[in-house]
């Protein structure tokens, strides 16, 4: 039986409906005693405790971001160079690196930065007894399937060893010439000492060695703010040009945005929200941007989810699904022409940009073909009839695209669809790591390191610390392997590219498009600029007059 068509134009007529009518009720943070003189910034709050290697979403990782510093870090371009090391060594086939330390990089309690910070702050977070959301960041070091095997009492990598306090070596399972790039990610910052005595409550009152520390026993007020001041020891070359940042936690955008308006906001983060997106330009004329960065929205449709499975019947939904979705329509009615549509599973900032890969046409809009592909699954087993929902968090923006979103889908393929809100980032988020979200779920991605392994790699691999959905495809990991196993970044493209052609026809996510920064802040700040992961510069950040 043949589905009737539902016109654009009633779609078109639904979305500017919902980009002008939807707000959210308001939750203004109640803290008065942030220094008038410290940059505050838009934020949430974390989904854990302010741990390294536990933190995988951004309410918390900005925080960590300015809380520590790694063997590398990264340009406001991206561009990774060393922070802690003095020289990553390589040998002949990048299987093993030699790093030697910096002098004088001490943690904010005394405690120097040594090789033993490092290697107990890895084999911490890779121990399956841990249970730590970013433990897959260590799997491809010599020794990481022992310690990550639920059955093994082993706590350290083999691949991990001292030599003294300011040299180790980190030997492979693989070659990857790659390797040193991601260890500017937090997941691979040092630890001190104490944080191993009670990680939890480490968690609370963190403890690093990045250009802000925290500003007092109660610099965590939960729901309400996190306050950091400048570190007046900090060894590195970004050393904060103002005293303090702070991240005030709102429940909404919209809200966020009023009190930019009033002078009681500082910066916006990355997105002033969609019901500021018409006229944030025009509110703030010296003091936006609008520039892409390295970041895509999308949703994950789980393997757990009936009828899409990674089988015949699954891809066929999954594409119908993708095919469902007018993109474009949605960007002009809903963001204003303020993203663009995806064409991969990466983004168009990172080294190579877009690429051309197989398969892409399964991410344009094309409602006869989405239905055609939706009887065909009708026929291996008719659909359940159940809606096809779309979890988000109701306090960061989402409702707009969602709803937008799920309309395409119902008019197209004339299934219930509709979104499925979850108060808080943090209740939808252990909704998802705990697998009881039971429906599609939102998962943007920014890039942790500036390559596209690490979209493919963390979302994607069997087993990946960011693969909420569970999907696993052995030809995909293969070819992530021979990508790390190629001498440079360009040998390694050919084979992400490949991978890329399997995720478009599994369809373990659904791409929709590349982020921009969309943000704005108070025309008294000075110098700010956006680096590549679309967030501030937050120690280049000074206030006019203070």
């Amino acid at each position: 039986m043949r589905i009737r068509p539902r016109p654009r134009r009633a779609l078109a007529a639904t979305l500017t409906v919902l980009a002008l009518g939807l707000t959210a009720t308001a939750c203004v943070p109640e803290r008065d005693d942030i220094p008038s003189e410290y940059i505050t910034f838009f934020g949430g709050e974390p989904q854990n405790p302010l741990n390294t290697t536990n933190t995988n979403e951004n309410n918390g990782g900005e925080v960590l971001r300015n809380l520590y510093r790694g063997l590398v870090y990264y340009t406001e371009e991206g561009e990774p160079y060393n922070a802690v090391a003095e020289e990553i060594e390589p040998n002949d086939d990048s299987s093993s690196f030699h790093v030697t330390l910096k002098d004088g990089w001490d943690f904010t309690n005394g405690e120097p930065v040594t090789s033993s910070s490092f290697i107990d702050a890895w084999n911490y977070g890779a121990t399956a007894a841990n249970a730590q959301l970013g433990a897959d960041f260590f799997a491809g070091i010599e020794g990481y399937d022992d310690v990550s095997d639920e059955d093994s009492a082993e706590t350290e990598m083999s691949g991990l060893t001292e030599i003294n306090d300011r040299e180790f070596t980190i030997d492979l399972s693989a070659p990857d010439a790659t390797f040193p790039t991601q260890l500017g990610y937090y997941a691979f910052s040092p630890l001190p000492e104490v944080a191993f005595e009670d990680m939890d409550a480490f968690g609370e009152h963190p403890i690093g060695n990045g250009p802000y520390m925290m500003d007092g026993d109660n610099a965590w007020q939960h729901n309400v703010s996190i306050q950091m001041k400048a570190n007046p020891d900090y060894a590195g070359e970004d050393k904060p040009q103002n005293p303090g940042i702070a991240f005030k936690h709102y429940s909404d955008l919209s809200t966020a945005y009023a009190d930019l308006q009033s002078g009681d906001l500082d910066h916006m983060l990355n997105d002033v929200g969609p019901n500021a997106y018409p006229a944030f330009r025009e509110d703030f004329p010296d003091s936006y941007d609008d520039s892409p960065y390295a970041a895509i929205q999308n949703f994950t449709i789980p393997e757990s989810l009936p009828g899409f499975q990674t089988d015949e019947e699954g891809r066929l939904r999954r594409a119908a699904i993708s095919m469902a979705i007018d993109r474009d329509l949605i960007i002009e009615k809903v963001y204003f022409d303020g993203r663009q549509t995806a064409e991969d599973f990466g983004a168009p900032t990172l080294e190579g940009g877009i690429r051309d890969i197989p398969g892409k046409e399964v991410l344009t809009y094309q409602p006869e073909k989405a239905r055609e592909l939706w009887e065909q699954a009708n026929e291996i087993r008719p659909y359940s009839g159940d809606t096809f929902q779309i979890a988000y968090n109701a306090d960061g923006g989402h409702e707009q695209w969602v709803e937008a979103v799920t309309n395409s889908i119902r008019q197209t393929l004339d299934i219930p669809a509709s979104g499925k809100a979850y108060a808080t980032f943090q209740a939808q988020r252990d909704a998802v790591v705990n697998r009881t979200v039971d429906a599609a779920f939102r998962s943007g991605w920014i890039a942790d390191y500036p390559s596209i392994s690490s979209f493919l790699v963390s979302n994607y691999r069997t087993g990946g610390g960011s693969n909420d959905g569970d999907y696993s495809n052995p030809e995909f990991d293969d070819l992530l392997a021979q990508a790390s196993s190629a001498p440079d970044s360009e040998a390694a493209q050919p084979y992400f590219d490949e991978a890329q052609a399997v995720l478009m026809q599994d369809l373990p996510q659904i791409p929709l498009w590349y982020y921009s920064a969309t943000t704005a802040w108070n025309p008294d700040l000075e110098d700010v600029r956006t680096n590549w992961q679309g967030m501030p510069a937050y120690t280049e950040i000074t206030k006019d007059g203070e």
